[in-house]
């Protein structure tokens, strides 16, 4: 549970509308310092305040966009956020060597969306709805 305390002081040193946005969309004051930036506007932060975060927690993204989900977030940064890497991707010297440029850019899951794959079939009908054929009248 959150205390009062951590919520004001968090408040102060955010800023009041920093506060207010982060209770609007993650439900909780956070503070923390900033550790970099995504390809889709994402920010992530990190907070070592070891009596201010639950155990676990002192790593979050501050995600771009309103309808979110965690698709938006890139492997290299979510193996981050997840704690199997100790360096965020800005500083790991090992990501940025896997960097390949033949390698795609991260998308997000488009399921749901417009922009969602839709298949087709390319096989002709084994019905054929039927055609009237119309004589012209004399």
């Amino acid at each position: 549970m959150v205390s009062l305390a951590r919520t004001i002081n968090n408040m102060r040193r955010g800023g009041l509308k920093e506060w207010w946005r982060q209770m609007q969309y993650i439900g909780d004051a956070k503070y923390g310092a900033y550790v970099g930036k995504d390809q889709f506007g994402n920010r992530y932060f990190e907070n070592y305040d070891g009596h201010e975060e639950v155990p676990g927690r002192h790593r979050w993204v501050d995600l771009a966009q309103h309808e979110y989900n965690a698709s938006q977030v890139p492997p290299e940064w979510h193996s981050w956020i997840s704690h199997i890497r100790k360096d965020p991707p800005t500083g790991d010297q090992v990501m940025q060597a896997s960097r390949q440029p033949w390698q795609s850019p991260w998308v997000e899951n488009l399921t749901g969306t417009r922009g969602r794959y839709k298949s087709y079939n390319t096989a002709a009908p084994k019905i054929n709805a039927w055609q009237p054929k119309i004589a012209p009248r004399q």
